[in-house]
């Protein structure tokens, strides 16, 4: 099933890119692997997936002790203060920070360990209240706050668009998403780090490879639905 999905959803990436004028290797391919027991991770590992998702701190920690080392582990989901020493060891790109009060604990277990951090600023384009994330004018102020954070490095920004049968009605959500991007690369507050922009889960990411995205986050797509009782 596996091989399949991933063959599907690669034939996929391929044909938004090339609708988009766009390049393939300008896409990263995140398989969002949360709920998903150790094997399936291990068996989608073998057909040369090396990118992996999770939402869950606790999920991370026991993933990365027993899969191989050269995974690169993203913490995708809401990441509370007191578990942010669990996983600056282990993290490659944090999607989900949205506040100040986050990036500072952050900077300070990333210090302990002589580390930067790579984070993506969390944006709640669509203003749903039942999700996380900036408002878009909260950005960029944001952004020059953490440019005083030396072991903090803003990669770029992030999304998740709400959950809609028809994946057009989120393309005016990835569209803002992509014009805020811009906007920032244009005033180079980052000194040149936002090279990310993580929009697109299985449902969109072709519209959202259509507006700009880098990176999408693909879960259902590749390993089926998920098993919430694990």
């Amino acid at each position: 099933m596996l091989k399949e999905n991933l063959k599907t959803v690669e034939e996929r990436i391929q044909s938004a890119c090339k609708k988009a004028g766009r390049k393939r290797e300008e896409i990263t391919l995140i398989a969002v692997s949360k709920t998903k027991p150790p094997h399936m991770l291990q068996e989608a590992y073998d057909l040369g997936v090396r990118i992996f998702g999770e939402n869950k701190v606790q999920e991370i920690r026991e993933k990365y002790e027993v899969l191989p080392k050269d995974i690169d582990w993203h913490m995708i989901g809401h990441l509370q203060t007191n578990k942010v020493k669990y996983i600056v060891d282990k993290v490659k790109l944090i999607h989900s920070v949205d506040s100040f009060k986050l990036g500072e604990v952050i900077e300070k277990e990333a210090a302990k360990q002589n580390r930067i951090i790579d984070i993506l600023l969390e944006v709640n384009v669509a203003q749903e209240s039942s999700k996380f994330g900036l408002k878009t004018e909260e950005v960029i102020p944001l952004m020059e706050k953490f440019s005083q954070l030396p072991h903090i490095r803003v990669k770029g920004l992030m999304t998740i668009a709400p959950f809609v049968e028809n994946p057009e009605e989120n393309r005016a959500i990835f569209a803002d998403l992509h014009k805020l991007y811009v906007d920032i690369k244009q005033k180079n507050i980052d000194n040149g780090t936002v090279s990310i922009l993580s929009m697109g889960m299985t449902n969109d990411y072709e519209v959202a490879i259509e507006e700009g995205a880098t990176m999408v986050r693909i879960g259902t797509g590749i390993f089926g639905a998920r098993n919430y009782n694990i």
